[in-house]
């Protein structure tokens, strides 16, 4: 599975201005995908799916909670 390596690339690219640099220039999912890839980084599609889902659950948890 990648789940690992797309938290290694949010790992890195919030410890490198290059890199984060790199991403936010991605327009789509695809090119995101794309560009982690030839950066050494193994995402999948599913894995932003997952990271999207996960963060919309833990916005929902923090907007009921306060």
């Amino acid at each position: 599975m990648s789940w690992p390596e797309l938290e290694r690339l949010v790992a890195d690219a919030e410890a490198d201005p290059a890199l984060r640099r790199a991403l936010r220039q991605c327009r789509t999912r695809g090119e995101l995908i794309l560009t982690a890839r030839r950066l050494g980084y193994r995402i999948s599609r599913l894995d932003l799916q997952r990271a999207q889902a996960e963060d919309l659950l833990e916005e929902r948890a923090m907007a009921s909670a306060g």
